[in-house]
């Protein structure tokens, strides 16, 4: 059975074409995409109101098993971006980034990577261990996420309670030329043992 896949990703990437090399990919095993916006609608989306934009991305996510962050060079920057891998994350879904600034984009140049969108992301997990607020990096301290309210979880040891825990130290990053994602995408996918 194929898995269902979100994609998040910052449109800049679209317009170059490096997030459509991750998206169209025929992947072993077969993967149903979902989290692909046309751009007419993420524009007219946008024009609205910010629960105009969550209830789009929450309808998208219904159904997916794992997110995959398309990781440019503005990723980390986008408010959409980390409130869908916020929101990834709270569903339950497998969380992973994806560095896509080698390949080639519609000039045939590459890029210098992205910065890794889960180092501006962190929890902090409540003192009863059943609960972590989500905080996002704004360049000088860590701030509570406007766009999603406390992430309830599955009990945490007392060690983890009232400590801030950066998602970069449990989200898996690859990279799509290095790691050779053309070939091994299906199994980054796959569940952790």
């Amino acid at each position: 059975m194929a898995k269902r896949v979100y994609f998040a990703f910052d449109y800049e990437d679209v317009s170059d074409f490096r997030a459509n090399v991750v998206r169209k990919h025929n992947f072993t095993g077969g993967v149903e995409k979902a989290g692909y916006f046309d751009a007419s609608i993420w524009e007219e989306a946008k024009k609205k109101d910010p629960a105009t934009l969550r209830r789009l991305i929450n309808a998208e996510l219904e159904g997916t098993l794992v997110t995959a962050v398309l990781i440019g060079t503005g990723t980390c920057l986008r408010r959409w971006v980390r409130y869908e891998i916020l929101k990834s994350f709270a569903r339950g879904n497998r969380v992973l980034g994806i560095h896509i600034n080698g390949i080639k984009g519609k000039d045939q140049t590459t890029k210098a990577l992205g910065s890794n969108p889960f180092g501006y992301l962190s929890l902090t997990i409540s003192a009863d261990g059943k609960a972590a607020t989500p905080l996002e990096w704004d360049g000088a301290r860590w701030i509570a996420n406007a766009d999603l309210p406390n992430i309830p979880l599955v009990e945490q040891p007392a060690a983890s309670r009232n400590t801030i825990i950066q998602m970069s130290s449990f989200l898996p990053v690859y990279d799509w030329i290095a790691g050779n994602g053309f070939t091994n995408f299906s199994t980054w996918i796959a569940p952790s043992e």
